[in-house]
């Protein structure tokens, strides 16, 4: 009889089958059970390891992906956030095993927001990693988010789901009850079986934690049930964030699971390791790094007398044809070591979401010619970034 992946996982970890089809390990799950599927963890990133654009400090006053990879800030008109990639070395959250964390802090207060201001940390997840959930099913199932929270401020805030493609939500609160102390949070989100996940690569579902907003977000209800998308409830509980520049506000540790779960039956957060990690990231994100090197070159071709396209490999296959940009300066040798310069870029094609290759061109060039062979290189210092966030 041929052995199923679950029977080969379980001789490879030690579990015993059990008849829900779960396993039943021997060590390392609480109350003996792992729930999941044998898959990947739902969130990417969730212990904050990866940080492809900087680890900072870097202060932002507009939203954006701009730290720790798939985490993404919210801000209208609200100040200014200081984000910083922080290494964790004692704490809570350092002791169940997390060594990074994102933080945010307010570097500069905006104590009176005005009515339509508001600020949040998002996390966005493409249709086709929450299908687990069966939304808009008369099977769908219920949602668990978990994640380890520090602040200066205690208080009670909320966090959402935001179904996208539907224009619906849902919200529940935790509380920080110590200051500046590493808390363990667990928030269940009831099923939803009006509205489905659109089953591609576009953003379906957000999650939201409110941080400090104006008037126009703040004067409902927290959505206990799933509800049409409302602004009024976005932010009913937040830490106002923005109203002091002491104030600080960090998170680690995220994880989303199938099912209703309490502390002491969550399963244990899924570590993958650093490369699993960083190529999943790297979906959405790609930096290509010449800073300590000569140079890094590719082989292009002109297509006028200043442009030059060529070919860049990808670490892994990208969500979706990406935006490019470059810092720094990139120069194109012909064969008898002609150079010429420019620190212009765009992309010029990017085939489909199995491609490891992505097409971008140059221009600005001053002396190539037109369908002559180049070996475009980048200089010290030079990034080339290619974006296909949600």
């Amino acid at each position: 009889m041929a052995l199923s992946k679950i029977d080969v996982a379980n001789m490879l970890t030690g579990a015993t089958p059990v008849a829900n089809g779960g396993t039943a390990l021997t060590s390392g799950f609480k109350n003996g059970v792992d729930p999941r599927p044998l898959s990947k963890p739902i969130i990417i990133n969730g212990d904050c390891a990866i940080a492809q654009r900087t680890a900072g400090p870097t202060d932002e006053s507009s939203s954006g992906y701009y730290c720790v990879d798939r985490m993404n800030i919210g801000l209208s008109s609200i100040g200014e956030f200081r984000l910083t990639q922080e290494t964790l070395s004692s704490g809570n959250a350092y002791n169940a095993g997390f060594k990074k964390a994102f933080r945010i802090d307010c570097q500069q207060a905006d104590a009176s927001p005005a009515s339509s201001d508001i600020a949040n940390m998002t996390y966005k997840l493409e249709g086709n990693s929450v299908q687990a959930f069966k939304k808009g099913t008369s099977s769908a199932e219920k949602y668990t988010l978990a994640f380890w929270v520090k602040s200066n401020k205690t208080g009670t805030a909320q966090v959402n789901l935001v179904d996208a493609d539907n224009s619906r939500m849902v919200g529940a609160t935790y509380t920080i009850s110590s200051a500046n102390t590493w808390e363990h949070k667990v928030l269940n989100y009831p099923a939803d079986t009006t509205g489905a996940f659109g089953i591609d690569s576009n953003k379906s579902l957000e999650i939201e934690w409110a941080l400090d907003a104006g008037s126009n977000f703040t004067s409902g209800a927290v959505p206990s049930a799933w509800e049409s998308q409302a602004n009024t409830d976005r932010s009913v509980n937040d830490l106002a964030l923005q109203d002091n520049t002491a104030n600080d506000w960090a998170i680690t540790g995220i994880q989303l699971e199938v099912g209703t779960f309490s502390s002491t039956t969550l399963p244990p957060f899924q570590f993958e390791s650093f490369g699993d990690n960083l190529e999943r990231c790297q979906r959405y994100f790609v930096t290509v790094d010449t800073v300590g090197a000569t140079q890094a070159g590719f082989p292009g071709r002109a297509f006028s007398s200043s442009g030059i396209m060529f070919a860049v490999p990808l670490p892994c296959a990208l969500r979706a044809a990406p935006s490019a940009t470059l810092t720094g300066t990139i120069r194109a040798f012909d064969d008898a070591g002609t150079k010429d310069s420019t620190s212009n870029l765009s992309v010029t094609s990017y085939g489909n979401t199995d491609s490891s290759i992505v097409m971008l061109q140059s221009t600005g060039f001053s002396s190539v010619s037109n369908d002559n062979s180049y070996n475009v290189m980048a200089i010290n210092d030079t990034f080339y970034k290619l974006d296909a966030e949600l």
